[in-house]
């Protein structure tokens, strides 16, 4: 039975990937080639500050495309493709980052590494410079036993977070000339840690793990890095967590089918505080974006079951939270697994959602108020 939701999810764009695609007559018109992924992809990420999508595959590659208004109707957005970075992992490239900047992306991989890439600057042999998208690796972080999982940067690019199925989180202090320095690894998590991100204004490190747990880490001066908050609830594995914009909420999702909501108490303490249900099968990604009104945000979520759920949280001024589905779409891509969502960060594209999947492609999601 069809949902009548107040917004609606529409597919704005794809970035090919191995499958053919037959885009529908309103599709956005764009420039690709054959740019797609030749395997899984894993994830998509926004550049904060710049119009570019990055998207890591376990065909060991990095794709870069860009994106920009039309001059003439800011209501149209295209999407062209820029070049692919071979990286030289040796393994999939499971995760990828980009620094506040703008200027950096790590690229986590189940070769164990982590890649620093910049983009090189243009020669005067270069014979056209503004065309110049070769990127090239500045550093390579070695520590990590096995499979690298996440891969994050914090709010002021100074630090660096990377978890491993080896169960440990290193968090490295970014230096000066592709400089990393490790500040503390953690070894809280007793299975595969799958995820870090960090507090929007804080130096808090929120990682999620096979174990069921989410935990919260801060650095001690006076000491090392060190885990100060366990939240438990899920009965399965946790994937993906996301902190609410303004940082006083982070949500977490499992293979519990279940999205939960904690929110902050007090300095150091947090409560479970909502849940969202809405997925049939595993839930790998979830985002928290900005949204639109007077709420707490849009949280978008997809996994196993090829869905992409969108719900508005909402708070009472008794601090209770509220949650209602806005958009839904299913078979996102098609009868594949979609593995990674994410809203895009920049100012003036708050509408607009990536979702990556197996197989291999990278689409672009509008949401917009649903026509009656």
């Amino acid at each position: 039975m069809a949902l009548d939701l107040p917004f609606s999810l529409q597919l704005y764009a794809e970035l090919p990937g191995r499958r053919a695609f037959n885009p529908p007559k309103s599709f956005s018109t764009s420039s690709f080639g054959n740019s797609g992924h030749e395997d899984c992809a894993w994830q998509v990420a926004w550049n904060p500050a710049k119009p570019l999508i990055a998207s890591c595959s376990a065909d060991k590659t990095v794709r870069l495309y860009s994106y920009r208004k039309d001059p003439h109707d800011p209501s149209k957005i295209s999407f062209s493709y820029l070049t692919t970075v071979p990286t030289g992992h040796s393994k999939t490239v499971r995760s990828i980052a980009w620094a506040p900047s703008g200027k950096t992306l790590a690229t986590g991989s189940f070769d164990a590494n982590v890649g620093i890439w910049e983009k090189r600057e243009a020669s005067e042999d270069d014979v056209d410079p503004s065309e110049s998208e070769e990127w090239e690796c500045v550093a390579l972080l070695e520590g990590h036993e096995t499979e690298c999982k996440s891969v994050a940067y914090s709010r002021t690019g100074t630090l660096l977070a990377t978890c491993s199925r080896d169960k440990t989180i290193w968090v490295w202090e970014v230096q000066p000339d592709a400089d990393f320095e490790c500040m503390g690894v953690l070894m809280e998590h007793n299975q595969d840690v799958k995820c870090v991100s960090w507090h929007p204004t804080e130096e808090i490190l929120a990682s999620a793990s096979y174990d069921d747990t989410v935990k919260l880490h801060i650095d001690d001066p006076s000491e090392d890095w060190y885990c100060f908050a366990t939240l438990s609830g899920h009965a399965g594995t946790v994937w993906s967590v996301a902190w609410a914009p303004r940082g006083d909420y982070l949500a977490s999702s499992s293979d519990d089918l279940t999205i939960r909501i904690w929110r902050r108490t007090a300095q150091h303490a947090w409560e479970y505080a909502h849940q969202l249900k809405g997925h049939t099968r595993s839930i790998y990604s979830i985002s928290w974006g900005t949204g639109k009104g007077d709420n707490l945000g849009w949280i978008a979520s997809t996994g196993s079951d090829g869905k992409i759920n969108v719900w508005e949280i909402s708070e009472s001024p008794r601090a209770m939270l509220s949650s209602r589905l806005i958009a839904s779409v299913s078979s996102a891509h098609d009868i594949y697994d979609v593995n990674s969502v994410q809203w895009c960060p920049r100012s003036g594209y708050e509408d607009l959602l990536s979702t990556a999947a197996d197989d291999g492609s990278v689409r672009i999601w509008k949401i917009s108020p649903s026509v009656s």
